[in-house]
């Protein structure tokens, strides 16, 4: 193990990092408001936006992120839309991710009692307020496990952001490879880099999860 070379790029390591982060979670906050809204739409069975919903996360769930990018990236400049690649890292981590928080949120809707809702309209809340108010708060708590799971296999994803040139911490990697055939060195720095992002938000999300249930949600 080169440690020269280790202490050397550990400033490049540390700056793919932050973008990595940025982007990461810049998407995963866009994919959980995508996500509400898909399972609301979903669970008040909206006419025609229901449908639009479901064929949304049936192309979602069922493409590779990468080729998301791919199309983002290079196939809307044809039809005259640009963006650059931070833009389309976190478009594409929204797109892909809002489906998977969609059903997420959907199985913790689906799993409160109807009895709740009819409780709640009989007290003079309104649909909105029944869903804000009742529904919303113990759906979170029992969908909190696929939550985190989900936000940890997006910021896994953010992986293949190298394929459209963004400095992440795979594309430093390959790159330092590329250069100076340091392999053992970069992956050890890469594999470092990415539990000292996903390690936390691992135990961030159990700790948040027992907080939750101790509350009296979801139970």
């Amino acid at each position: 193990m080169d440690w020269n070379f280790i202490i050397k790029y550990l400033p490049l390591y540390r700056k793919a990092a932050v973008l990595t982060v940025r982007i990461g979670f810049a998407g995963i906050i866009l994919s959980v408001l995508i996500g509400l809204i898909c399972a609301a739409v979903q669970n008040y069975r909206i006419p025609v936006l229901r449908q639009f919903t479901s064929v949304y996360i049936e192309i979602s769930r069922n493409t590779p992120l990468l080729i998301q990018l791919f199309f983002i990236y290079y196939g809307l400049p044809k039809i005259g839309v640009r963006t650059d690649a931070e833009v389309c890292g976190v478009a594409g981590l929204a797109f892909l991710g809002g489906s998977y928080m969609a059903e997420a949120f959907r199985s913790g809707i689906d799993a409160i009692d109807p009895v709740q809702r009819e409780s709640a309209y009989s007290l003079g809340m309104n649909r909105r307020q029944a869903l804000q108010y009742v529904i919303l708060p113990q759906a979170v708590s029992i969908s909190m496990p696929a939550l985190m799971a989900n936000v940890i296999f997006l910021l896994k994803e953010t992986s293949v952001f190298s394929a459209i040139s963004l400095m992440d911490l795979m594309f430093t990697a390959k790159d330092l490879i590329g250069l100076y055939y340091e392999t053992t060195e970069s992956l050890f720095l890469l594999v470092v880099f990415y539990l000292l992002i996903l390690l936390p938000v691992s135990l961030a999300g159990r700790l948040l999860e027992r907080r939750l249930r101790y509350a009296g949600f979801g139970t």
